[in-house]
């Protein structure tokens, strides 16, 4: 009994086990996106890493990024498949999504081709240097 009490004690003096962001430990998230502004399969893709917790990878303003990712709730969720979408096209770019993101396996497409789609890029953009979430532009 008392080598159980002072194994707790050690533990919680050290954390526990949990993930603190440091060093060394696995990232939290760790993304890899795929970016082709006029649409997948017609040239090489631009790509970038994320890591978040700890906060690393070739993303511009990882930091930045990260805490956006952060602030959302399920940002990779699928949507319903009984949702009514508007037909608009918003133009050909699309990004791809894959990794993990706060432990769960992610893999995202990101594009313009119907209103669903375009709600989700203006959601995500941030994550996709050079993808214009904007139908006008």
């Amino acid at each position: 009994m008392r080598t159980a009490v002072i194994i707790a004690v050690v533990i919680a003096a050290v954390g526990g086990g949990a993930s603190q962001g440091t060093a060394g430990s696995t990232p939290e998230t760790e993304l890899t996106i795929s970016y082709w502004p006029q649409g997948r399969g017609t040239e090489q893709p631009e790509r970038w890493t994320l890591r978040c917790n700890p906060a690393g990878g070739t993303m511009p303003r990882v930091l930045a990024v990260c805490r956006q990712l952060d602030t959302m709730v399920k940002p990779f969720a699928r949507r319903s498949p009984n949702l009514v979408c508007t037909d608009q096209y918003g133009g050909p770019q699309q990004a791809l999504i894959v990794g993990t993101h706060k432990g769960n396996r992610i893999w995202t497409v990101i594009g313009m081709r119907n209103g669903c789609d375009i709600s989700r890029a203006k959601r995500l953009a941030f994550l996709v240097p050079g993808f214009s979430a904007n139908p006008n532009s």
